[in-house]
């Protein structure tokens, strides 16, 4: 079993991004394709909480229900925001890594770097052709 999880999208280039950061430094994650297998309560919270990060930095606005919901009035609190992230998982921003060096929503892609155990193996650059790793496997 791997020591890397990434809460996945494949239909986000962001979510692809990160998965082919990862790969190239060696590792096969385990990846939760979350819209298939969202993460229950306990999950979700304990993310968040090892992210260091509010709720709301969590959700997702564009192509989600996030407008429609209201989710941008402050009303909301915490407990409710992560219901309606258990109801809508589309609602999860993503992609979120764990590694055994720490939690953290990959945004942008390259963020997964600095949590990554191995260093990268060789040039990488993002799917809209953005280099990222240089063919030495430093960070550009």
């Amino acid at each position: 079993m791997s020591s890397i999880t990434i809460y996945h999208n494949p239909a986000c280039g962001t979510s692809r991004n990160v998965l082919a950061l990862i790969r190239n430094s060696g590792e096969e994650p385990t990846i939760v394709e979350y819209l298939k297998t969202p993460p229950d309560r306990a999950t979700l919270t304990k993310l968040i909480a090892e992210m260091s990060v509010s709720v709301r930095s969590v959700l997702r606005e564009k192509g989600t229900p996030y407008a429609e919901l209201g989710l941008g009035d402050p009303k909301w609190s915490d407990e409710q925001l992560i219901d309606f992230m258990l109801q809508y998982p589309i609602l999860m921003n993503r992609p979120i890594v764990v590694t055994p060096l720490g939690t953290r929503l990959c945004r942008p892609s390259e963020a997964v770097l600095d949590i990554l155990p191995q260093p990268q193996r060789g040039a990488f650059n993002k799917e809209d052709g953005v280099a990222v790793v240089d063919a030495e496997g430093r960070r550009v």
